[in-house]
């Protein structure tokens, strides 16, 4: 059995990696912290839970967390960063869901989060654990930085064609919408029922955080530098990601059969699912998998591929995902505990 802690269990991916690994058949949940609910059941404060989960949220100290096989940090940004050195250390892996190791440019990270890392010297070691990609890297790392919600959607829906060369990488648009489970479980004015219901709107059009570390897995995917227009937008659901992308094709790549492509990429992928021809995914056909849904149209035949791709932003966008990621360290299949179907309706 796998000994899993986790650190900061009181947000929305927090408790999503707790329902998944309570029922997962090779973890043992080990400890779980908040210093907020320190003392305080679980399944007190996610009565979802009751039944599952018998922990008591506990304060996050290294001791006890250097107990565990693994710690998954549930964190915002510059938590992780404090404890994972230490960590490391005595020997524990470590998952990290936040933008602490995502970025392998310590001055991007700094300038786009707005505070110095803590630990830069960790920055070229953590695997980027988006499996499509890294998958062998991830079997062998001791610190994996999971990727965001968005980018997760967005590099899945890219990826065969900046592989294959098909666009121009100077060209690339991704319009995304997120479930508003993706701004957190923090109180906000903005994120009220009243405020986002019966509305839509983009946000962060001038410069959004995902947007460097978008751009810097797209550039590995294509080799060279890409430049991306990213626009993400607030949809009023709570869970769900539908990204639109756009690239215009290269001279030659016209001829591309893109849904043969898109299939053939990703025949051997569990978590990936080509939709036929002619079909278009929804957000509601993920909710709650470990699943991104794609599909591919070039509409009136001309020069343009559109690629539309949607995950479950706390599944696949972020808990699911870190699951996937614990699965393939450890060398178990990697589909364990992930194989549910979406919830519907």
């Amino acid at each position: 059995m796998i000994r899993v802690s986790i650190v900061g269990g009181t947000g929305y991916t927090g408790v999503e990696l707790l329902r998944l690994l309570a029922v997962h058949p090779e973890v043992e949940l080990a400890a779980i912290t908040s210093r907020a609910e320190s003392g305080r059941p679980v399944a007190e404060l996610f009565p979802s839970l009751r039944g599952h989960v018998d922990l008591r949220f506990a304060e996050p100290d290294v001791g006890l967390l250097a107990e565990a096989d693994v710690v998954f940090f549930a964190t915002p940004h510059g938590v992780a960063q404090a404890t994972v050195p230490e960590l490391l250390a005595r020997g524990v892996k470590v998952i990290d869901l936040s933008a602490d190791f995502r970025i392998t440019d310590v001055g991007v990270w700094e300038q786009w989060y707005g505070q110095p890392h803590a630990c830069p010297e960790l920055l070229s070691e953590a695997v980027y654990g988006l499996p499509e990609i890294n998958r062998d890297q991830i079997a062998t790392a001791r610190l994996i930085a999971c990727p965001g919600c968005y980018p997760t959607s967005v590099l899945l829906g890219f990826m065969p064609l900046l592989v294959e060369g098909l666009v121009d990488m100077n060209r690339l648009i991704a319009n995304a919408a997120s479930g508003v489970s993706g701004a957190g479980r923090g109180a906000s004015v903005n994120n009220l029922h009243a405020e986002v219901s019966d509305s839509f709107k983009a946000y962060g059009v001038a410069g959004h955080r995902h947007l460097p570390e978008i751009e810097q897995e797209l550039s590995g995917l294509a080799r060279e530098q890409v430049s991306l227009t990213f626009v993400p937008h607030l949809l009023p659901i709570i869970r769900g990601i539908h990204a639109t992308l756009y690239g215009q094709l290269v001279q030659g790549a016209e001829e591309i059969d893109l849904q043969g492509l898109y299939e053939q990429y990703y025949a051997n992928e569990p978590f990936v699912d080509v939709l036929p021809s002619g079909d278009y995914p929804q957000t509601r056909t993920v909710r709650g998998a470990n699943v991104c849904r794609i599909g591919i149209e070039r509409p009136q035949k001309r020069g343009m591929a559109v690629v539309m791709s949607v995950i479950d932003n706390l599944v696949k966008g972020a808990s699911g995902q870190a699951v996937q990621n614990m699965n393939v360290l450890f060398g178990l299949p990697e589909s364990i505990g992930l194989i549910a179907p979406p919830l519907l309706p």
